[in-house]
């Protein structure tokens, strides 16, 4: 394994961890996470790939952003400090998001596409008391309330189930950063994944934990429906920390026999 500090604009780095040999896979995690939530998954897909999992702007042992960037141009950086002309992308959540957004912008640097728990630019969440004060804390990077709101929605199965020590600290070491980076992705907002995902061409996995937030299961299912090809896969006893939740599972799913095909029709697991 190897790690690399990696220049962004604007200044600033991004902390990637590299391992394995064989086609390449890129780990994008999600917000107030970093790279630790695929920590149980790492060290078997290297096994089969040259994997790649890196922290976000203000995540991790990332550095914060000091102007406005975007999270596509920051994994294109990922991509060329390694060599990658093409990979395979598994995002979750936020990285979920980031990943369906890159492959619209850069199709031909994507080989294949995992959406897990994943968010999607242009969907409009319905209102609630929860979502909102989620929302708000975010807003104004109240990194303690955004922690406890994180772990009561987003890790719904509590400290009994797989992962929550890592699950915990991660969340609290994050929130604050975390959410104060995200006010500085630049987005277009009329330029949402969820208007355009016919145009994915490229083999496509939606997975959803059963215990996730329904939101996110509606959010997959539209997913699944739109892309072209996409297969939808629902893991039990999973919910929006599903790599650390259901880790065996996702390998399946991530290494099974058929492994990903890529646009060529070749496999791409050997």
């Amino acid at each position: 394994m190897t790690t690399e500090l990696i220049p962004v604009a604007g200044g600033g780095h991004i902390w990637a961890e590299k391992a394995g040999n064989g086609p390449p896979l890129v780990l994008l995690h999600g917000s107030v996470h970093d790279s630790r939530l695929w920590s149980r998954v790492f060290s078997a897909l290297a096994r089969h790939h040259t994997v790649v999992r890196y922290d976000a702007r203000g995540h991790g042992c990332s550095t914060s952003p000091t102007a406005p960037f975007r999270y596509e141009d920051d994994l294109l950086a990922v991509l060329d400090r390694f060599g990658f002309q093409t990979a395979g992308l598994v995002g979750l959540s936020m990285g979920g998001e980031v990943a369906l957004d890159f492959t619209l912008e850069h199709p031909e640097r994507v080989r294949s596409l995992t959406l897990i728990a994943a968010s999607a630019s242009g969907h409009e969440w319905p209102q609630s008391p929860e979502m909102d004060a989620y929302v708000a804390a975010h807003r104004g990077s109240v990194g303690r309330r955004i922690a406890e709101l994180e772990l009561t929605l987003w890790a719904s199965l509590g400290d009994r189930a797989p992962g929550f020590e890592v699950i915990e600290p991660m969340v609290r070491e994050n929130a604050e950063a975390g959410a104060a980076a995200e006010q500085g992705h630049a987005l277009d907002p009329a330029e949402g994944a969820v208007d355009r995902l016919d145009r994915i061409e490229v083999p496509t996995m939606v997975v959803v934990g059963d215990h996730d937030h329904p939101e996110i299961g509606v959010i997959a299912g539209r997913l699944a429906d739109g892309i072209p090809g996409a297969r939808l896969e629902v893991v039990a006893d999973a919910d929006h920390y599903l790599p650390l939740r259901a880790p065996g599972r996702l390998l399946e799913l991530l290494l099974g026999s058929d492994g990903f095909v890529d646009r060529r029709g070749g496999r791409s697991d050997r």
